[in-house]
């Protein structure tokens, strides 16, 4: 099978599983208790007009038959039109855009799995050729300390040490309030201050997530490195970082391109937690607040958005498989 054959193929196996995506989100929140959530601006207001109650029933479609209701709603997320929020009444697509959330969020995700990616797989590289040894012992139970301690615990024990005790970074926030009522300063005034506020969240998720790539990395690479092919290198003199980076980890890295390909196809679920205990003003926090009130608007949008985003990663690492790896055939 040809590149172009296998592209197709894999371009209408998504196309399915996107249709199934759509109807199960659909179906998933029309089951949820509480779904009528119009009525919640009723709830416990004696002094609303009922016409009002009306109002907004007619407005998020549930004077409608559910058939009546799959159809707009399948017409309508195909162009990415996810209605009005239950919370504020303005459009979902519009406050993921222009509210800052979306940039907010994929330069916190962004930043942090991208170090988490680089220091990781360095790191399980430089680790695999000395098993057994005291770094070796050092940056697998590092790792393993790291990723097995709560976002939130290590969240707030950053706050405390750098913000409430050393005072050498913001304890939340994605900018000073002040700019709000003042105004926002010169861009690059901003950068300086953005990354300031930006440094212990995007820190808490580093933490966290580099000990899984550490240590794939190096499980992967210690099997390359007792390949005969690896031996035959060493043998033909060439150096070490040659035959470690050029040889094992070519080969040692599929494994690893599933795993960033996932990582970053979770960037736009965002970081619920650390947003939160930070109130990083992303989709993540949005989402928290989304469920408390029960906005089933933007939780149905973003749900929607994580699945496609997931879907998308799968697709682009199974292409990566083969430029990475020529032995694999499209088949």
């Amino acid at each position: 099978m040809t590149l172009r054959s296998f592209l197709l193929k894999r371009l209408a196996y998504t196309a399915v599983l996107i249709g199934f995506v759509i109807i199960f989100n659909f179906i998933i929140f029309e089951a949820m208790p509480g779904q009528v959530g119009a009525l919640y601006a009723c709830l416990g207001q004696p002094r609303v007009p009922p016409t009002i109650c009306q109002k907004l029933m007619d407005q998020f479609g549930y004077n409608q038959t559910v058939w009546v209701r799959f159809y707009d709603y399948v017409k309508a997320v195909l162009t990415f039109n996810f209605g009005v929020s239950f919370a504020n009444g303005q459009d979902v697509a519009y406050q993921v855009v222009s509210s800052g959330r979306l940039v907010n969020t994929l330069l916190l995700l962004g930043t942090a799995t991208i170090m988490a990616i680089i220091i990781g797989t360095v790191a399980g590289i430089l680790v695999s050729r000395r098993r057994g040894s005291i770094l070796d012992n050092f940056s697998v139970t590092s790792s393993l300390t790291t990723f097995s301690l709560p976002t939130f615990f290590t969240g707030i024990l950053l706050i405390f040490i750098f913000a409430v005790s050393l005072n050498w970074f913001p304890a939340g926030g994605t900018y000073p309030s002040s700019w709000d009522s003042q105004g926002f300063p010169p861009l690059g005034q901003q950068i300086l201050v953005r990354l300031q506020y930006l440094f212990l969240p995007a820190l808490t998720l580093t933490l966290f997530s580099y000990g899984g790539f550490l240590l794939l990395t190096r499980a992967t690479m210690m099997e390359a490195l007792s390949e005969d092919y690896v031996l035959t290198a060493r043998a033909k003199g060439l150096g070490e970082r040659a035959v470690l980076f050029k040889h094992a980890f070519k080969n040692a890295s599929l494994p690893l391109i599933t795993n960033v390909a996932l990582s970053f196809g979770f960037i736009l679920s965002g970081a619920i937690i650390t947003e939160t205990i930070f109130n990083w003003n992303g989709l993540g926090k949005w989402l928290f607040d989304s469920i408390g009130y029960k906005d089933f608007p933007v939780m149905q949008a973003m749900f929607f958005m994580i699945a496609l985003s997931v879907i998308a990663a799968n697709f682009i690492s199974d292409i990566v498989y083969g430029v990475v790896d020529p032995r694999i055939k499209y088949e």
